[in-house]
């Protein structure tokens, strides 16, 4: 799959588009001040929705979580240990690293935020079989070269994420350098349709034409 199509399930809307769901997601880290791995899930392949794609562990925010900054961070650290068996990782540990809208153009949307944090030193990642189906620790490098060769399905945000990650040196540079951003929100667009269409990013060629559909966001 080429790296700025729409990934697996993701069903193009041709009606008004529709209100993003809150959602979260974790980056988790290990390596310290020497390396910098990151940790990828492999959704089941029988899902409709990015069925076989390999993904950051997280997912949408339950009502009972709340609102607002802190409920994104619960959900993640929920979704950590739902999707991965990661425990012991406390909310006030993640460091927001950015937000993605999903395109207007797609029917099945999310407002998600990202999120840095390290792996505990005890954390002992297993999958639950049924959502996710398996996991590996990897390089941003080495995901990206098999993304490549076609060995993992990844998806364009997913993409995005490792080629800024891969800039960094170790876990702790990314971690710092995090630590001192302002997160804006980013919202890609699809544009053209069916084996033509393709996603892009805010100043790439294409985005601007035909943009306005996307509803305000609150």
């Amino acid at each position: 799959m080429s790296i700025d199509r729409p990934g697996p399930g993701e069903e193009l809307n041709a009606g008004p588009p529709t209100v993003p769901r809150q959602a979260a997601t974790v980056i988790l880290l290990r390596g310290g001040a020497q390396a910098l791995e990151v940790l990828l899930v492999q959704r089941t392949p029988a899902a409709r929705f990015m069925g076989g794609a390999w993904v950051f562990p997280g997912g949408a925010v339950d009502a009972h979580e709340g609102e607002g900054d802190r409920a994104h961070r619960l959900a993640g650290v929920r979704e950590l240990a739902e999707e991965a068996n990661v425990h012991g990782v406390q909310a006030d540990d993640l460091v927001k690293f950015s937000q993605w809208i999903t395109p207007a153009e797609v029917k099945i949307r999310f407002d998600t935020h990202f999120f840095l944090v390290s792996a505990p030193e005890d954390a002992d990642v297993r999958v639950d079989g049924s959502e996710c189906v398996d996991f590996v620790w990897t390089t941003p490098e080495l995901a990206l070269s098999r993304q490549r060769e076609g060995e993992l399905l990844l998806v364009f945000p997913t993409i995005k994420h490792l080629e800024q990650i891969s800039r960094f040196d170790s876990a702790d540079a990314l971690l710092d350098h995090a630590r001192g951003l302002e997160v804006l929100p980013v919202t890609p667009r699809v544009i053209g349709s069916g084996e033509q269409a393709r996603v892009v990013l805010p100043g790439e060629p294409g985005y601007a034409v035909g943009a306005g559909r996307e509803p305000g966001l609150s």
